[in-house]
């Protein structure tokens, strides 16, 4: 039986298929070193790990409306005001099975065929193929690694047709890592709102910056742009509860409604127990993620001083997340491969350092690292990654 034209036009998970290869390595009994994984090494705080246990224990294991329990909405309403400056109603929120399926039924709620998303690069890899899910067209824009990997103004104007429906901005950014200022957002915010397009606003590593940077949201300039955007968040990031997969999203009542009409019908709602476990997170006192975000810190200052220490490797420094996200096309040239692609390959059979190719995040010249592993697993595998670059020097 034929499968649906829908799925046909995915692209697999450059991310997915690095670790899969890694895994198999490791289990053939190689020494290999990952550095494509997209979650924190730390396990979920005891305090939020106990609220899980207790809400079982008390019957809070049964279905909850689609949009998320009322007192999760209220903790996370709160957290937008204390934390953006944002007010918004439990109407304009919805709970969600993690970031990505807020981010799944907010395109499928938003898109009918042809309609266009205009797509930064380098970008999160699941953004083109959701838009392309909902029958959508990811429309990609290149953003300059001299400017840091953002978006510009003239790039967004340039790139909005009589089909753009929307923009997504990522800040702080995966793959890159970089921030976009407050100047900057305001300027692509005039943008937008001088062309009617909405802005999808992934702020899911808000709470993972090391420079004295804030995180600005973008809705909260004018109630014009609140009104024009949807907001993108969740705790995977922020309290290292990745395997919990609690996302939400906050918007225009109308698109939010939508939304959780659309997930009655597909999940009926998040997992109970899951929903009290990030009320816990919401609730607490204090900087949960404070020595995680300290450890980040000290691994980006040493990863990005051993990157730059290797030939032909360029890395701009990120703010935020906890990847790195270098320029190795010199070194893949020198080493006599065609593509960073290939030369990532080798790197894996030859060194077994796993590394995430660029290309499948719309930056073929660029590899993903990410930090989010112990200090000795980073120090061995840029010892090995320039042994690697070293040894294929022609």
């Amino acid at each position: 039986m034929d499968l649906a034209n829908r799925v046909k036009t995915l692209t697999p998970s450059s991310t997915l298929a690095i670790t899969a290869k890694a895994k198999e390595l490791k289990s053939q009994g190689y020494d290999v070193i990952g550095l494509g994984v997209g979650e924190p090494d730390f396990n979920t705080p005891e305090f939020i790990i106990e609220a899980a246990a207790d809400a079982m224990k008390q019957g809070q294991t049964k279905y909850t409306p689609a949009g998320g329990i009322p007192e999760l909405k209220k903790a996370i309403a709160k957290k937008f005001d204390s934390d953006n400056d944002l007010t918004y109603s439990a109407s304009e929120i919805i709970v969600t099975t993690g970031a990505k399926h807020a981010l799944y039924t907010l395109f499928q709620v938003l898109l009918n065929d042809g309609d266009e998303v205009i797509v930064p690069a380098p970008y999160w890899v699941s953004y083109p193929e959701q838009v392309k899910l909902a029958g959508g067209k990811p429309v990609m824009v290149q953003a300059d690694e001299k400017n840091s990997f953002k978006l510009t103004p003239e790039q967004l104007k340039d790139s909005i047709t009589s089909k753009t429906k929307a923009v997504i901005i990522n800040s702080p950014s995966n793959p890159t890592g970089m921030m976009y200022t407050e100047d900057e957002l305001k300027k692509l915010g005039e943008v937008c709102l001088n062309h009617n397009i909405l802005i999808i606003s992934d702020e899911i590593y808000e709470k993972l910056i090391y420079t004295n940077d804030k995180h600005v949201s973008i809705a909260s300039f004018s109630d014009q742009l609140k009104d024009q955007t949807v907001i993108i968040n969740g705790v995977s990031k922020s309290h290292a509860m990745t395997g919990w997969r609690i996302g939400y999203a906050a918007g225009p009542e109308k698109i939010i409604k939508a939304m959780t009409s659309l997930a009655s019908h597909s999940t009926s709602n998040p997992t109970s127990i899951a929903q009290y476990a990030a009320l816990a997170a919401y609730q607490a006192d204090g900087d949960a993620n404070k020595e995680m975000r300290k450890v980040f810190s000290e691994r980006l200052e040493l990863l990005y001083s051993l990157l730059n220490d290797i030939p032909g490797i360029q890395c701009i420094k990120p703010k935020g997340a906890f990847y790195l996200f270098p320029n190795v096309s010199e070194a893949a040239e020198s080493n006599g491969f065609d593509s960073v692609d290939e030369w990532v390959k080798a790197l894996l059979e030859e060194e077994k350092v796993a590394l995430v190719p660029g290309s499948g995040f719309g930056s073929p010249d660029n590899v993903r690292l990410s930090y989010a592993t112990s200090t000795e697993a980073l120090q061995e595998a840029a010892k090995r990654i320039k042994r690697f670059v070293v040894n294929h020097q022609s």
